[in-house]
């Protein structure tokens, strides 16, 4: 078996793609906004049911400057999870805010909406949740709370893209919906990202700060960043939009097919998605109890890296525990998220992952686990 990777992107018809290459040839119109940017918008935004967005260079600096246009001052707490990627923290970081990280639900692993309220401090001003795996949040919860202490919501959806939730799309929980179009993702731009929002005035406002606070031809009068969508990746991102449905519907081939595999065996916790969610099916996660199952997860993740599938311990180290925030931090503090992250094994999914591959991935994980 040649090696198997824990995702694959998915490409356009090449000729398709071309086509719009052609026109870029012609035009040399390559950033700042251009034709293609503009039709991506447009679709992005029909299609996830939203009344604004605004894209970005890629799914981090959308974070990291949706927190930005809220102005809050240095030192302002954010509460949020660790169990997420390194982008979520450092965009908390890099505003010179403080991230208070609130442990997770051991069900569906994004934050314990049950635990937020006793991190709310006078110096507290937004939840950052994040869609973990495609699982969508306790959205309700979230917003009461929010609510009540008069706090701003920036969810982090870069696993969320196109999913629903009791029929509502997931761009329109919160404040601030981030999204990340990075070519590992489930819809990709090859990179890029976007950000949907409540408030028009914030869709002025992170214009501004991605395009250096330029707000006329002759007027710079903020401090912005470079951080717009080039033409090529917009063209892609519209090639990919068409063939999203059709990409969704393989992998929950996909999906249940390692749910026919896996489920029944002991000590494994596998990732079952909820009535009232349309998922995307972007991740397959897996969680051993290794005093159950009979082995640990890097024991699972040794052994399938030996038949060339490199599956991901996503998410480890928490970011609580990154040796840049040594001493800063305690990834003690957040018991449920530590323990998931030494067990957790999220396993190859991608539209074309033959279905027989899958069946060697799980018949190797049976081995490793004495179950054959």
């Amino acid at each position: 078996m040649s090696d198997i990777f824990v995702t694959q992107p998915s490409m356009p018809d090449f000729d398709e793609y071309t086509e719009i290459l052609k026109n870029l040839w012609q035009t040399k119109y390559l950033t700042n906004m251009g034709k293609y940017h503009k039709i991506f918008q447009d679709r992005l935004r029909d299609f996830l049911e939203t009344d604004n967005i605004e894209l970005f260079v890629n799914g981090h600096m959308a974070i990291e400057l949706s927190l930005q246009a809220f102005n809050f001052p240095p030192g302002t707490e954010i509460i949020t999870t660790p169990f997420t990627f390194a982008s979520t923290t450092h965009a908390i970081v890099r505003n010179n805010l403080k991230p208070v990280f609130c442990d997770i639900d051991p069900e569906n692993f994004t934050l314990d909406a049950g635990k937020i309220e006793n991190l709310i401090t006078k110096k507290t001003a937004a939840i950052m949740p994040v869609h973990v795996y495609g699982n969508i949040c306790a959205v309700e919860k979230i917003s009461v709370l929010a609510e009540k202490y008069n706090l701003k919501i920036i969810y982090d959806a870069a696993h969320a893209f196109g999913e629903k939730y009791k029929g509502k799309s997931v761009a329109n929980f919160g404040d601030v919906s981030c999204f990340s179009f990075h070519s590992t993702k489930v819809f990709h731009s090859i990179e890029g990202g976007a950000a949907c929002f409540r408030d028009k005035k914030s869709g002025r406002k992170l214009y501004h700060l991605k395009n250096f606070g330029i707000s006329g031809p002759e007027n710079v009068d903020g401090i912005g960043a470079n951080a717009k969508m080039n033409e090529f990746c917009a063209a892609m991102g519209i090639c990919n939009l068409k063939n999203f449905e059709r990409d969704i519907s393989a992998r929950e081939k996909i999906y249940r097919r390692y749910i026919e595999n896996l489920d029944g065996i002991a000590g494994l916790k596998l990732n079952f998605i909820p009535a009232e969610v349309k998922s995307n099916y972007g991740y397959f996660p897996v969680i051993f109890n290794p005093e159950i199952c009979g082995a640990t997860r890097d024991k699972v993740f040794a052994d399938l890296e030996n038949i060339g599938v490199h599956a991901r311990k996503y998410f480890y180290p928490l970011t609580n525990a990154f040796d840049c925030y040594k001493g800063i931090f305690n990834p003690k503090d957040t018991p449920t998220a530590l323990k998931i992250s030494d067990r957790v094994l999220t396993l190859p999914i991608y539209p074309n992952l033959p279905e027989e591959t899958v069946d060697k991935i799980c018949e190797e994980i049976r081995r490793t686990l004495g179950k054959l």
